[in-house]
């Protein structure tokens, strides 16, 4: 059995105010033209599959559409309710859905599998939906359920109970936080508490293979227990980290082989850091100028209205931050105290320039203008 492990489509993100829609129902065609290409049995979706609770109008269809195009190109489809999802209303379209597609949403399906047979017998899939302890706790008496560990720990130990009197090979689709992954920064919403909520490897020892979502890049745990990731670029601390799904074959004695496919990006992430000007003018950033820009400035004042100005050439600048090479030297004196220093008028614009721009006070050039523009008020008031 041929089985594709992909995950956190997160339909209905944004990536700083731009919609990824179309970005993501592209890349999402490319994983379907994967399923058809390689005969693909068995497509698991690893949870998140919305990005919200409450998805606009404008998520269903692209979901709807992928999942029937899925069972067209030939797989059966088994889909997980992840944190950012909410598991009644994934539940609730799952009724809709053809016979080939089953939405595992309900904590006390845990241990009642979709079984498959192929050529060489049964595979049950045992879906985990994201347990939330505190959510759960009350559905099953006399078991302490605190954290993530515990409640994961639980389902699987429901699931190896069920798969003991069954026999057979075995797949685990589960939305966690495994320990032993770093999360990207500002892209997972954390479902850890103060590291109690990381879930120990060995909790998932006994199915062929564990087909785990939550963390956006891929990773590794072991041959059997891995993260396949988000299919899109959702911050720029994931540039560069490929996207994809992992490709898992069962034979008859379980666990094959695994293998990573590629998916595009349809526009790569960057970081430029330089002066302003450089920014504006450096013809050897060029080859960015197609790319989601995040710059950083490192001159030592703010520019004005930076934004528009490097949109001027990177039309796909989703953000700028002042980053200024030199950190400011503190030398203990506060804006009043500057002020109180200062001997006329020019030192005491000189004081507020210090005061706002980072430590810098006035140009040559600039002392020459508020030279000028206090002569000709002086001028003005013994005219008066």
């Amino acid at each position: 059995m041929r089985i594709l492990h992909t995950s956190d489509w997160h339909i209905g993100r944004s990536f700083h105010g731009h919609s990824t829609l179309d970005a993501l129902s592209a890349v999402l065609d490319v994983l379907v033209a994967q399923v058809r290409d390689r005969d693909v049995d068995v497509v698991v979706v690893a949870g998140d599959v919305f990005d919200s609770a409450a998805p606009s109008a404008a998520c269903y269809p692209l979901l709807t559409n992928t999942l029937a195009s899925l069972v067209d190109a030939g797989a059966r489809v088994i889909v997980t309710s992840g944190n950012h999802d909410s598991a009644a209303r994934l539940g609730f379209q799952s009724v809709l859905l053809r016979d080939e597609i089953t939405v595992v949403t309900d904590p006390l399906s845990v241990g009642a599998p979709v079984t498959i047979p192929d050529a060489d017998g049964p595979v049950h899939f045992y879906g985990i939906p994201y347990l939330e302890p505190a959510i759960v706790r009350h559905l099953w008496d006399g078991v302490q359920l605190r954290s993530q560990a515990q409640t994961i720990g639980h389902a699987m130990e429901v699931i190896r109970r069920d798969l003991a009197s069954r026999g057979g090979r075995s797949i685990v689709i589960a939305h966690c936080f495994a320990a032993g992954v770093e999360a990207t920064p500002g892209v997972e919403r954390e479902i850890r508490q103060g590291g109690l909520d990381n879930v120990p490897l060995p909790v998932f020892d006994g199915p062929d293979y564990i087909a785990l979502g939550h963390i956006h890049g891929r990773q590794q745990l072991s041959d059997r227990v891995r993260y396949a990731g988000a299919p899109l670029h959702y911050s720029f601390g994931e540039a560069g980290k490929p996207r994809g799904s992992w490709l898992v074959d069962l034979d008859a004695g379980g666990l094959a082989s695994v293998e990573w496919l590629e998916l595009p990006v349809p526009r790569p992430l960057v970081t430029l850091r330089a002066p302003f000007d450089d920014l504006l003018g450096d013809p050897a950033l060029d080859e960015y100028v197609d790319q989601w820009v995040r710059a950083e400035y490192t001159d030592s004042t703010p520019q004005l209205d930076p934004m528009r100005r490097l949109q001027s050439r990177f039309p796909w600048c989703a953000t700028v931050a002042h980053v200024p090479a030199a950190p400011r030297a503190d030398d203990g004196l506060g804006y009043a105290r500057r002020v109180r220093a200062a001997r006329d008028d020019a030192e005491i614009i000189d004081a507020f320039l210090v005061h706002v721009r980072e430590g810098e006070g006035a140009s040559d050039a600039e002392r020459a203008l508020v030279r000028e523009v206090l002569d000709a008020r002086a001028v003005a008031e013994a005219r008066s």
